[in-house]
This record gives C-alpha cells, structure tokens and sequence, in this order.
C-alpha cells in the first residue's frame, strides 16, 4: 500500500523513475527485489529496466542497510590522513569486513565513498549524512558507542 501511495505522488509517470525508488528507498532504506517487480509493473516498465536504473546508481542500495549509515570517505585528503584505519577500527568494533558491512541487528551499516566533499575536514565520516570532521579512530568509535548507548536507551 505504502508503494502504491509513492507511486501515486509521482503519477505513475515512468519518467519519475529514479524519483520514485529514492522514495521507496527512504522507506525500506533498500530497494528490496519484489519492490523493484511491483515497481516496474507499476510503472509499466520492464523489471530489467527498473533494476538496471536502480544497480547503476551508486545511491541506490540493493541489499538492507543498518538503521545508522556510515559512510567513511576515502578520497585523497581522508586517505592521506588515515580513512583506511578509521574504517578498519570501525570494522573491528562492529565485527564487519569489506564482505559484511551491516551488523546482525540491522544497526549499523559501514561503507566507503569515494569523496564526500569536505576535504578541509580530513579525515571525515558521515553518519545518516551528519558529517564529522577530523575523526580519528577514537573519535569515529565514541560516536559508535554514543549511538548504541542512545539506542538501548530507546
């Protein structure tokens, strides 16, 4: 019901695909395969059309994501400056790897990016786009250990 409302605001216009996954992706925080199908029959597109648009962009996300999204940026003033070890320590502190980047309870999701446009700020993560600046890995997982404490507060 929820994704036909989505499709609703947008007119079921097939020109407003990309518009209406970002919203369908707000909602689930991926883009869950049965959705992309009733998307797709929606819409009056192919399922292939559909997935191919929603593989491409790299703001698309095809597996679930963690309630808290940390991006980590790695461009060349947070590499320089030590993303690689804030990752690694974030890595670590949440049992993740290059292969599993979302904890078991859904909380956490850690992820690379290439640039996040704040190179002034270097080393910088982002947490549900709130960005941090000059983290260290100290600093990257108190604010970890800050989120779980609010949550078990919850």
């Amino acid at each position: 019901e929820t994704v036909c409302q989505v499709l609703d605001k947008h007119q079921r216009d097939p020109r407003k695909l990309i518009p209406v996954l970002q919203d369908v992706q707000k909602i689930y925080r991926y883009l869950p395969e049965e959705v992309l199908a009733f998307v797709a029959t929606g819409l009056g597109l192919s399922p292939a059309k559909v997935y191919g648009v929603a593989s491409f962009y790299a703001n698309f996300a095809l597996q679930p994501k963690g309630k808290y999204v940390v991006h980590v940026c790695d461009g060349t003033a947070c590499h320089v400056k030590g993303a690689g070890d804030i990752r690694d320590g974030l890595y670590a502190a949440l049992g993740l790897s290059d292969k599993k980047c979302t904890t078991e309870d859904m909380l956490f999701t850690v992820e690379t990016v290439s640039c996040v446009g704040a190179c002034g700020l270097a080393p910088v993560l982002t947490i549900n786009e709130k960005i941090y600046g000059q983290v260290t890995c100290e600093s990257a997982k108190a604010l970890i250990d800050d989120i779980k404490a609010k949550e078990q507060q919850i």
